[in-house]
């Protein structure tokens, strides 16, 4: 009675091992595949640049504080238009 249940247990043993083993193999392949697209898509892929670039800072105008008065010294019209129109920003720095 001992060997009729040692042929199926023997049999369900093989099996094991062998999903086991094919399982194994599987995912080492699976692991290569994507390794090489990725190192693929690292060779082919574009850094994306900034479509919009800032502009550089440039100096326009002095502003100074005189008897209590605010006196701004501008370098050329065009800033004086927006500055009379109200188109600026202020920062305060510490």
């Amino acid at each position: 009675m001992g060997l009729d249940l040692l042929i199926p247990f023997g049999i369900l043993l093989v099996l094991v091992v062998y999903l086991i083993a094919t399982r194994i193999k599987f995912e080492k392949q699976t692991i290569k595949d994507y390794e090489e697209k990725f190192e693929n898509w690292k060779v082919h892929a574009k850094p994306e640049e900034k479509e919009v670039q800032e502009s550089k800072k440039e100096l326009v105008g002095l502003v100074f504080k005189k008897n209590g008065k605010i006196e701004i010294e501008l370098f050329d019209e065009f800033t004086n238009n927006k500055i009379q129109r109200g188109k600026f920003n202020s920062k305060i720095r510490e």
